[in-house]
């Protein structure tokens, strides 16, 4: 196979994660009221639901909690999504050692991220964006492989 549609397959699937990872970003920073993206989901790990647990007079504050809460969860995967795609620019994932360390910590992080997703709300419609994430993930590591019989 052409070396460079490998590398451009390796580098742009990766880039594409990065992406991911902005847009859920902005997604949780701009809605008003992100805990509700995956509202079944949290409300299936609480066993309640949210209208009952804001009717709590004890809970009258939860909202601005919550809303925190998924703001710096935004900001964090904004974060991440950016260092992902600076890595790939700054790198072009031009060597193995580039494309083996940002596969290695995509692997961490995608693998924290399912089994928390599996463990506690395995009906989160962000699970099949996971999987989706882990396709990606796998074919850029099948071309960086590849890749590697050129590298020599």
């Amino acid at each position: 196979m052409n070396p460079k549609f490998l590398h451009n397959l390796s580098l742009s699937l990766i880039f594409f994660l990065g992406l991911s990872g902005i847009a859920l970003g902005l997604g949780w920073l701009i809605s008003s009221e992100p805990w509700l993206l995956d509202r079944s989901a949290n409300e299936k790990l609480l066993d309640n639901s949210f209208s009952e647990m804001f009717s709590d007079p004890i809970n009258q504050n939860l909202h601005l909690y919550l809303t925190m809460l998924y703001r710096f969860l935004g900001w964090w995967m904004i974060s991440i999504g950016m260092l992902v795609i600076s890595y790939i620019i700054v790198t072009r994932m031009g060597t193995e050692i580039s494309r083996g360390f940002i596969h290695f910590v995509l692997f961490i992080l995608l693998t924290g991220t399912t089994i928390i997703e599996y463990i506690y709300i395995s009906s989160s419609p962000f699970l099949v964006l996971t999987i989706l994430l882990w396709f990606l993930w796998l074919i850029s590591l099948w071309a960086g492989i590849q890749l590697k019989k050129y590298d020599g």
